[in-house]
């Protein structure tokens, strides 16, 4: 099998101007990149990631052939996109200079969307290869990244975040094929993984643990660890760890020392305003207010700052 070519090596088959290049900010499973190119007639290689292609503001011929294929050709410009899958050779031409940007998106981002998509154990996932496709969303998803990676502002890389599981959703609902692992249901976890995983959350409680963590932990696919642990706890991993902050919140609530701040941040809420919520939505209380009730603290001491 030939080598997969990440998307740093692209230039050295498609030579052209980079204009835009996300690999300073580290997105995580996807890359930005912006390019001009003369027409050209050249070999794409076994590329490493799937790529979607959007067209800037030329209008040009597009053309693209697989070996045993004929060639098949289309019109792309502004609002049209190219979508090329994965460790797959094919042969592009196009008769004018055109401005593009090239979206990457790693085969593990792609995998693990799906798996939350569908809700279901992925075998396989066959993305097409499509010349050319009038498809705003995807158009908007790279004009979007684009704007980021050359303005920024606030909360980018979660901005990014959303941009990057929105067009791998869309990807999924519209240019691909997703095949399914059948497995038998086992029920819930063994006691050396429900020991482990209790372990790593109370360990990790202060901070936002993620699903991929909690099911690395208990060396299960995201999917199997979902199954299991519900039938395990009878709720979503998400929700116990929520149940588990607010506890160790409750915990440190009962010491006077401890600011409503410093509570929040050592249980893992993103701000005190977030434990504000989660208190008022699963115990009908503040935090100020659940404080004043175990210890007896007066509505005058500094400590009801923010309820």
């Amino acid at each position: 099998m030939n080598a997969l070519i990440p998307p740093e090596e692209i230039v050295s088959w498609i030579p052209g101007e980079l204009t835009l290049d996300s690999a300073p900010l580290a997105w995580d499973g996807m890359k930005l990149k912006g390019y001009r190119y003369d027409s050209l007639d050249v070999e794409i290689p076994t590329m490493r990631d799937y790529m979607i292609v959007a067209y800037k503001n030329r209008d040009a011929q597009m053309s693209r052939r697989q070996e045993g294929e004929r060639w098949q050709s289309a019109r792309v410009g502004p609002g049209v996109v190219s979508v090329l899958t994965r460790a797959a050779q094919s042969q592009w031409r196009w008769n004018k200079p055109i401005e593009v940007s090239h979206m990457y998106l790693s085969q593990a981002a792609v995998g693990n969307i799906a798996i939350e998509a569908f809700e279901r154990d992925i075998k396989n996932i066959e993305m097409f290869d499509v010349v050319s496709s009038e498809d705003p969303v995807l158009s908007a998803v790279v004009a979007n990244l684009a704007h980021e990676l050359e303005q920024g502002g606030p909360g980018g890389k979660l901005y990014a975040e959303a941009l990057k599981i929105q067009g791998c959703v869309h990807l999924l609902r519209n240019y691909a094929s997703v095949a399914f692992r059948e497995f038998p249901c086992y029920g819930g976890l063994t006691k050396p993984q429900v020991r482990v995983l209790m372990e790593f959350i109370e360990t990790n409680i202060e901070r936002n643990i993620s699903l991929a963590e909690l099911a690395a932990v208990t060396r299960l696919s995201t999917f199997h660890f979902t199954r299991c642990f519900r039938a395990e706890f009878g709720c979503p991993p998400h929700a116990y760890v929520m149940s588990r902050k607010l506890e160790h919140a409750k915990q440190l609530l009962g010491r006077k020392d401890v600011s409503l701040k410093a509570v929040a941040a050592s249980s893992g809420f993103s701000d005190q305003s977030h434990m504000t919520r989660l208190f008022r939505r699963a115990l009908n209380t503040t935090p100020a207010e659940y404080r004043r009730q175990i210890t007896g603290l007066g509505p005058m001491h500094s400590d009801s700052e923010i309820e």
